[in-house]
């Protein structure tokens, strides 16, 4: 469990919870154990036991996300129906068969007639018309299988900065229940030294305002929970948010990879750039076919005549569109495909340029917060609690005033939970880095 419930700080008395974990068991979920003593604060205001509860680990969120996420499942239906399109577009249209009679009597009996005749006709689109619209389809489906890459890009970057949400408001919950058990210490201290009228009144009245702004914070970080309980529950799409369990500890990593190279990674591999690429094939093979409208398509037609009075026998017959009558017509669809065709080189500019951006902003936030991650750790925590310490020992020696000591409280709970923030910045700034760059990255352990 972490030092400050392992041994006393601030001059608080040590949490300990008799039960045992499991052999093997993962360090970081013995320390999520301070989230019993959360509860029996809530409660009773002491600590109590039970079975530890149930770690989610970040990897298991992600894989279960993509698993039963239905926005992803929406996007891989759609490039499943997709794929099924370009063998339609490229098929030719159904043969007709026709049957027509002349002359039949008035008694409608065609073995009579002066004709019957049997058709069988077939339209054939000019050479290439119908393999450009098959490639066009493919092209189509292309772009949706990339839409589900990036619609399981949009979503994992989203339980991951969920999840850290979740382990942020954890652990500042954690960090308010501390300092009421040491405030509750403190009061305490007053209430004696008043008692021998070392202390006047106002010092056990501050102590109680002090206590009572913890509990709300307290319940408010406890309500806090609950709601990104349910942000991260939607996103893995499970019925009952409180199923979701504790989130581990991050583990301490340094950010070393270059700008330079990150971003021709994200120009290499995001699914944005991919699908554009596909966008621009696609109306390439527009504007081929536009340039196809001008030619005719054909019908052939084979026939067999039945005569009443004479020979029976066969015919056949070609038919040519007209497409130079109204040439109007595939002068515009021409002129559209090519508008197209720049809109779509001038969209994948756009994104190259935010991708660019995204990589930036991702990569500066994520060294920020690291930057503020390492001040809170090798200075600002130890000093905030030296100090803290110092004024204690102080006010129980009648050095300092009551107030003094609450401004130390203080200090020493805003460092802790701006150093988690920064914590929780960092990790959520590298899913963005993660998802700037469209793919993991590594990252190397430090401290």
């Amino acid at each position: 469990m972490p030092r400050w419930l392992r041994q006393p700080r601030h001059g608080s008395r040590a949490w300990y919870c008799p039960f045992t974990l499991a052999s093997g068991s993962d360090p970081r979920h013995e320390s999520r154990v301070a989230l019993l003593v959360v509860a029996a604060l809530l409660l009773a205001g002491t600590p109590v036991c039970g079975d530890p509860p149930p770690i989610l680990r970040l990897d298991d969120a992600i894989e279960e996300a993509q698993a039963t996420n239905p926005e992803i499942k929406a996007a891989r239906a759609r490039a499943a129906a997709a794929a099924y399109v370009p063998r339609q577009a490229s098929a030719y249209d159904d043969p007709v068969f026709s049957y027509e009679a002349w002359n039949a009597p008035e008694s409608f009996d065609v073995t009579r007639a002066d004709n019957n005749i049997l058709k069988l006709s077939q339209k054939v689109p000019f050479p290439g018309k119908r393999s450009l619209a098959g490639t066009a389809a493919e092209r189509d489906a292309d772009v949706a299988r990339r839409e589900a890459d990036m619609v399981q890009l949009e979503v994992v970057a989203a339980v991951k900065r969920a999840y850290w949400d979740l382990w942020l408001v954890h652990e500042n919950l954690l960090v308010y229940s501390r300092d009421k058990v040491l405030v509750e210490n403190l009061a305490r201290i007053a209430e004696r030294r008043y008692a021998v009228g070392q202390v006047s009144q106002p010092d056990v009245l501050r102590a109680q305002v002090e206590l009572t702004r913890l509990v709300n914070r307290v319940t408010t970080e406890t309500l806090g929970v609950d709601a990104a309980r349910a942000e991260l529950a939607a996103l893995l799409s499970r019925d009952d948010p409180q199923s979701i369990g504790l989130p581990e500890e991050p583990v301490r990593r340094r950010l070393e990879q270059d700008v330079a190279s990150l971003t021709e990674a994200a120009l290499r591999q995001r699914p944005e750039l991919a699908a554009q690429q596909a966008s621009i094939a696609r109306f390439e093979a527009n504007r081929r076919s536009a340039r196809l409208g001008y030619l005719p398509d054909f019908e052939f037609t084979a026939e067999r005549f039945y005569n009443a009075d004479r020979r029976d026998g066969l015919g056949a017959m070609v038919s040519m569109s007209i497409p130079l009558v109204y040439k109007y017509k595939y002068d515009a669809a021409a002129g559209e495909a090519n508008a197209r065709m720049t809109t779509a080189q001038a969209e994948l500019r756009r994104l190259q340029d935010r991708i660019r951006r995204d990589v930036q902003q991702a990569f500066l936030r994520a060294r920020i917060a690291l930057a503020q991650r390492d001040l809170f750790v090798s200075t600002h925590i130890p000093q905030a609690e030296q100090a803290l310490r110092a004024s204690q020992v102080s006010y129980e020696t009648g050095k300092v005033d009551f107030l003094s000591l609450v401004d130390s409280v203080r200090a020493v709970e805003a460092i802790h939970v701006e150093h988690y923030q920064a914590e929780a910045d960092f990790e959520k700034a590298y899913a963005d880095l993660e998802h700037a760059v469209g793919g993991d990255l590594p990252r190397s352990a430090g401290r």
